[in-house]
This record gives structure tokens, C-alpha cells and sequence, in this order.
């Protein structure tokens, strides 16, 4: 028989990242532009993304030892179960009280809090659901599912944010959560008990966690990749809130406007997933093609806000179909070089990086979106980016190409 990608596991869990996809698009939108007509300060907007990240840094931590012992599916259907009640009931709110800027503070440090053991326990099982020898495919789909429903989701966020309003948009996020929480929970997946038989104590929590480090250690070409995709992440996050004010202040822009910019670009990345889920890329050419695309797609961020509306959107739409291929290069290299046991160990330190230094580049970004004109912002994250990437990458391909080969450049 021939072999598939397509197994029942799998297909439940697209189906159901699917669901929480759309309603996530449509209420992370509406809240982004809520918060910037509230307040009118990036700022403001930026202290909400860089405090949403400290859970994300703390929280897994302590759960990713538990969840290499424990069954990463319990943790999967819970998160987004209960993601959907807090939707629901923050939409319920908004319904009957008016904005309240230090609610919504508190509602995001909630939400991330719960959301990091979603995350991490997704990202855990998702590569265990991918069938051998399916790698390079399984990873291109879940780097096209979320471009695709951009395309979709986006104008649609953007029409349904002015005809029923932001409370309603967050209740149907949340009942799309839960639905998807009851599709994850039809997943048949044998968990086998990792790591030894003794009971779990702080003792053997601090085992587990210098275990990992010690991994990290020992694979430096890890620890590099996730340092770059830290910094890349956090100049991404945090120049978020400038492309907000950008388009809501600039003369000749409109939140439409905005909407379709990102649609460009999530055009480009469902195109290079499906790109990249049909050709097969040689071992021995990732590494520099990753590279390559690191480069190139700062250089456009820092381009970007310079050009005219048509060019942005070819700007956009060129990057997302390099950030599509990259992303599925680079995860299924590292998933495939990561052993199961260490798995959510490892992707929690990523996790770490990831929120550490996102939180303090919203912080940076949005102080200096104050004070400078915000196309002069976008033009420092992309050099800044550039500059990064060759340093932590290039720099160190001596053990960052052995991710993708196996080998080493002496």
C-alpha cells in the first residue's frame, strides 16, 4: 500500500488547527487594531505584546520536563479548551462593559500563561503524527495552513471588525477553539512512558531540565538556529505595533489596506508551501538556502514601508514565499536531529529565547516607534536582522550546516 501523509492522526490534527486558525486570525486582529484606537500609542500596544511573553518564558520551563513524561495529547485538548471558554467569556465581557486597558493586560497574561502549554505540547506531537520519511511534506503543510487562511481570514477579519464588532468575533473564536479541542480529542496516538520509572520530584525535575541543557550544549547547531529564530521572532513581534500605526496614520492608508498587505504575503508563503511540499531539496543545498533567505528577507523588511502600496504588496508576497520554504527547511532539519525524549525540553528552551528576547524588542521597538517616523524603524529591525543572521548563523556554520547535513565545514 502506498504510504501517505494523510493518516487519520494527522488529518484530525490539521483539521483542528484549521478551526483555531481562522478564529485566532479574526480575533487577534480585531484586538490589535482595539487596542491602538483605545490608547493611539504604539507604546501602549507594544507593552501588551512584551508582557504577553513573560509566561512564555517561565511557563516552560517547568512544564516541558513534565510533558516529556507525561501524555502531550491531555495537554493539547485542555489548552484549547479552555483557551475557548476565556474567548467566550472576553467576549461576553465586551459585550457589556467598556475597554478596560489593564483588564485587557491581565486577559493576555492569562491567556499566554495557558496558551504556553499549548503550544509547547503541539509543537511536542505534532512530528511524532507525521508518518516516516514524510518529514519535508508534513512540515510544509503546517507551514502552509496558516498563509492560506491569512489569504482568507484577513479581509474577512477586516469586514466582520466594522459589521458585528470585536466581542462577537472573540465568541466565535472561542467556540471554534472548543470545537477544535473535541477534534484533537479523536487523535489515537500510543504515548509510550519516557525517561525512567522514578517519581517525579523537584529533583528530577532539575535532572531533566541539565539533561536538556547539556543537549544544548553538546548541539551547538541547535542552540544557534534558535538563537537566530529568537532574535529573527522578536524583531518580527516587535515591529507588529509600528506596522499598525503605519497604516492607521499614514496619509493615503486604511486598515482594508492592511489587511490585503498581509493577505500578500501569506499568498506568497501558501504558494511556497505548496512549492515546497512538491520539489525535493538536496541535503547538501538547505543550509545555504536558508541563509540566503534570512538575508533577503530583512533586506525587504528594511525596504518595506519606502515603497509604493503596489510594491509593498510584491515586497510581501516575494518574502512569504521564501519564509515559507525556509521555515519548513529548518524544522524538519531540526525536529528530525532532535531525539523524542528530549523534544519538549528542547523546543521549551526555543520557546524561552523566543519570548525573552520578543518581549524585550516590542519593548525597544515600540519606545523608538515614539520618537522616530516609523518607516525609519522598519529600515533599523531589517539591518539589524541582516547583521544577525550573519553573525549567529554564518558565523557559526561549522555547526549550524550540520543541522541540515550532518556534516561540518572545518
Amino acid at each position: 500500500m502506498k504510504k501517505t501523509l494523510w493518516t487519520k492522526n494527522f488529518t484530525l490534527l490539521i483539521i483542528a488547527t484549521i478551526l483555531g486558525g481562522i478564529g485566532g486570525i479574526a480575533g487577534n486582529f480585531a484586538l490589535s487594531f482595539l487596542v491602538y484606537d483605545e490608547t493611539g500609542s504604539t507604546l501602549a500596544s507594544a507593552i501588551i505584546v512584551a508582557v504577553a511573553f513573560i509566561p512564555g518564558f517561565i511557563i516552560p520551563i517547568f512544564a516541558a520536563p513534565y510533558m516529556d513524561r507525561l501524555p502531550r495529547k491531555l495537554f493539547l485538548v485542555c489548552g484549547d479548551l479552555v483557551n475557548g471558554l476565556l474567548y467566550t467569556l472576553a467576549g461576553i465581557y465586551l459585550l457589556k462593559m467598556p475597554f478596560s486597558y489593564i483588564g485587557y493586560l491581565c486577559f493576555s497574561l492569562l491567556l499566554q500563561s495557558l496558551g504556553s502549554f499549548d503550544m509547547l505540547a503541539y509543537n511536542s506531537i505534532y512530528p511524532n503524527l507525521i508518518p516516516e520519511g514524510m518529514e519535508q511534506k508534513g512540515f510544509a503543510v503546517s507551514s502552509m495552513v496558516y498563509p492560506v487562511l491569512m489569504v482568507i481570514m484577513m479581509p474577512v477579519a477586516a469586514w466582520l471588525m466594522d459589521a458585528i464588532g470585536v466581542a462577537w468575533i472573540l465568541i466565535f473564536q472561542g467556540g471554534l477553539s472548543i470545537l477544535g479541542a473535541i477534534i484533537e480529542s479523536g487523535i489515537k496516538i500510543h504515548e509510550e512512558k519516557r525517561l525512567s520509572d522514578e517519581k517525579f520530584s523537584l529533583k528530577l525535575w532539575w535532572k531533566d531540565t541539565k539533561d536538556a541543557l547539556n543537549f544544548m550544549k553538546r548541539e551547538k547547531g541547535i542552540f544557534y538556529s534558535y538563537l537566530y529564530t529568537g532574535f529573527a521572532s522578536g524583531l518580527a513581534n516587535g515591529y507588529g505595533p509600528i506596522m499598525i500605526a503605519f497604516f492607521r496614520t499614514a496619509a493615503g492608508f486604511t486598515v482594508a489596506m492592511y489587511s490585503f498587505f498581509s493577505v500578500a504575503e501569506c499568498i506568497g508563503r501558501a504558494i511556497g508551501g505548496l512549492f515546497h511540499y512538491n520539489l525535493k531539496i538536496k541535503k547538501e543545498h538547505k543550509f545555504n538556502l536558508c541563509f540566503f533567505i534570512y538575508e533577503f528577507y530583512d533586506f525587504m523588511d528594511a525596504c518595506l514601508l519606502f515603497l509604493p502600496y503596489p510594491l509593498m504588496l510584491f515586497n510581501r508576497a516575494i518574502c512569504g514565499f521564501l519564509g515559507s520554504n525556509s521555515a519548513s527547511l529548518r524544522e524538519a532539519a531540526i525536529q528530525s536531529y532532535i531525539p523524542d525524549e528530549y523534544r519538549a525540553r528542547v523546543i521549551a528552551f526555543s520557546d524561552i529565547l523566543y519570548f525573552a528576547i520578543g518581549g524585550i524588542f516590542s519593548l525597544l521597538i515600540g519606545v523608538m516607534g515614539e520618537f522616530l517616523d516609523y518607516r525609519l524603524c522598519m529600515l533599523v529591525c531589517g539591518v539589524s536582522g541582516m547583521f544577525l543572521a550573519y553573525i549567529i548563523i554564518w558565523k557559526n556554520r561549522k555547526y549550524t550546516k550540520q543541522v541540515f547535513t550532518g556534516k561540518t565545514d572545518l
